[in-house]
Parts: C-alpha cells; structure tokens; sequence
C-alpha cells in the first residue's frame, strides 16, 4: 500500500491543475454577466458553466458544466412550475403539464442561450468546435441549465427565479392558450385516416447517465416511419409525432414546432 503524500504536495497538485483547467477571460465574464444580469461572486462557477466536457477530458467531468447542468434543471422546473401555478390558477394539472413541457424543453432552453449570446463563450475542445458544437441545440440548452445551476448556487434562488422570470417572460406569454399534446393530436389524425392508433419504439440513446438524449420512432399506417430526439423518452415520442403531424401538413401544426 502506498503511502498517501503529504497534505502540501496534494494542495500543490490541486493548485498545478487548477491552473490547466480552461478559463474564460475578465472581459469575457463581465460581458458574460451583463447578457444575464447577474455578478458573480465566484467567478470559477461562471468558467465552469461555459466549459464542455470534450475541454476538460483530462481533468474529469466534474469540471465541465454537466453538475451544474442537473443542478439547473430542477432549478429551471421549479421555478417555472411555480410561475404556471400562479399564473393559471384552477387549472388542473392536465392543463399545467404540456405548459411546463413546452416551457423548459431543449428547444427553449437553447433559444434562450441563443438570445443571450451563451453560444460566444462556450469553451469546446477543438474537435468539437470543428463538428459545430457551438450551433448544436443540445449542447446549447446544456450552457443554458448550466448557467442557471451556477447563478443558484452564487446567490441562491431569488437571482436564479429573477434570471428565468426575465428569459422565460415571452415564452411564458406564448402558452396561455393550452398547447395540444402531439401524441393526442397524431392519434386523431390517425383515426381520421382510418389508421390504427401510431405506435413508438425507443431506437436509441446517447449521452451521459444524468441526461440522457433519446431517439424514438413512430409508425402510422402505410407511412414512413418518422424519428424525433427529446431528454426523456415522452419528449422523444412528442418530437416524433410533432414530424409526422408537420410532414403530413396537419392543421395546428408547423414546421416551428418541430
């Protein structure tokens, strides 16, 4: 068994590793912060909400945005579910479901960084940013949830609810008119055709454990089955029948929704 080294070489070490981890610079985290609005007491929180897990490989995940990923995930839920509940009250759960779905999906998530600009200061390993990762939707809703998870654990949840309340503000206006589920909406159309209600297959998944991207297929009638993605397999089952209902031009829904 070998002996553990002394505390000061394992600080020292810490300290030669810290200094490799990529950084973004002074100027970029003020810009950074101006675009959310919030200042940063802990500067690294910032660095590490901006950096992909391709930058820091050798370091190990708990250097990228990944923590802080789930982090704001359940931040971005809460706050949000807590928004429909005040906003539709007396509305059942079955009317605040598809609401909440549609308002903190991958889609929205990486409109919002897109808005704020979250895309400029992405860290990315070169081969990364070589096959795009800086334009994919996955990746940007990732920053997105990340950012929201380093805000709440700087501040707590008041900055965090304040962030979400001003970049969710004109989603939140889109959803007062109750979204129609797309699966719903597939199997009508379906019947209507005089088809057997569609059926979904899970044809796979990529990603890390804690957010996971799934791919799900749908198959109606004699039609060419269709595949969506979503972060869970519902999501998946949506997207896919979003595509069919988009590519069979089913009234109430368009290529946007997709």
């Amino acid at each position: 068994m070998r002996p553990a080294r002394p505390k000061r070489t394992r600080l020292r070490a810490r300290v030669k590793q810290a200094a490799k981890l990529p950084r973004l610079g002074d100027e970029q985290c003020t810009e950074l912060e101006d675009a959310i609005g919030y200042k940063f007491k802990d500067r690294s929180l910032l660095d590490r909400a901006m950096t992909h897990s391709s930058a820091v490989q050798e370091h190990g995940a708990r250097f990228s945005y990944e923590r802080l990923e789930f982090l704001g995930d359940r931040v971005l839920g809460l706050v949000i579910a807590n928004l429909l509940f005040e906003k539709f009250e007396g509305e059942p759960e079955g009317g605040l479901a598809p609401r909440l779905n549609a308002l903190v999906n991958r889609d929205a998530c990486a409109s919002v960084a897109r808005k704020l600009g979250l895309d400029r200061y992405l860290i990315l390993d070169p081969a990364e940013e070589k096959a795009g990762g800086r334009a994919k939707t996955s990746i940007l809703s990732d920053i997105c949830e990340a950012v929201l998870g380093a805000v709440y654990l700087d501040g707590g949840l008041k900055p965090a609810t304040r962030l979400i309340e001003t970049c969710w503000g004109p989603l939140l206006k889109s959803v007062g008119k109750r979204p129609k589920d797309p699966k719903s909406a597939l199997q009508e159309w379906a019947q209507g055709q005089g088809f057997a209600t569609p059926s979904y297959e899970i044809v796979g998944q990529v990603g890390p454990d804690h957010a996971p991207e799934f791919a799900a297929r749908v198959l109606v009638g004699e039609f060419e089955p269709v595949e969506g993605r979503g972060l869970s397999k519902q999501d998946a089952q949506r997207a896919a029948a979003k595509l069919m209902l988009v590519e069979h031009n089913v009234e109430g829904f368009t290529a946007d929704d997709a």
